[in-house]
């Protein structure tokens, strides 16, 4: 909970704070899946389990800084929790921040250029919960990992500054040993919108 507080403030200082300084801001929302080499191409290295399938919500925002360079972040979660080898509840969730090149094509299209790191949490669910002084109570322990983070996107603005944006992103994660291997691939599309000041 501590984390998605600090996402939806991190989410409200980028839309207040960087109008003043910003050529653009661009807020999107929307859902996606993730492939992944299957449990059966697991090495002695990796557990037989793949990350992929299942539902990504994802919410991200762009700020472009310099004419088409800026710096993005995207946070995506399962939508819906699944079950590691067969019996423990679990969820993945990928946080990045990245380099943005954003160049616009026409009117209509803008493409979008990233890379980055972050990481990637893995909440493993228990029937109990822990609590912290400063952590408040959760039903979960995280297994986190350190990632890269490559990704691509062409915005179709279909209405004034409203946007559709199919994408794909590449996460290379160190140490991913509870899954079949370290690289797993999202795509999706999402829906947003371009703050342009003054326009």
């Amino acid at each position: 909970m501590n984390k998605v507080f600090g996402v939806i403030v991190l989410a409200a200082l980028a839309v207040l704070l960087p109008q003043a300084y910003a050529q653009q801001l661009d807020v999107a929302f929307g859902v996606g899946t993730i492939s992944a080499p299957s449990a059966s191409t697991a090495s002695n290295q990796y557990s037989p389990q793949s990350l992929t399938g299942g539902a990504y919500p994802v919410f991200g925002a762009n700020v472009l800084l310099k004419k088409s360079f800026g710096v993005s972040g995207n946070i995506a979660w399962r939508g819906s929790q699944n079950l590691y080898a067969g019996y423990q509840p679990y969820r993945p969730l990928f946080y990045d921040i990245n380099a943005l090149y954003a160049p616009k094509l026409n009117k209509y299209f803008t493409a979008e250029l990233m890379g980055g790191i972050g990481a990637e949490s893995i909440r493993f669910y228990q029937n109990y919960y822990n609590c912290s002084y400063f952590g408040g109570c959760t039903n979960y322990t995280s297994s986190n990992h350190f990632m890269g983070h490559f990704g691509a996107g062409l915005r179709y603005y279909v209405h004034g500054n409203f946007f559709i944006r199919p994408e794909a992103h590449l996460y290379l994660i160190n140490n991913n040993v509870e899954f079949s291997s370290p690289r797993a691939t999202r795509f999706g599309i999402s829906i947003g919108y371009s703050f342009r000041p003054g326009f």
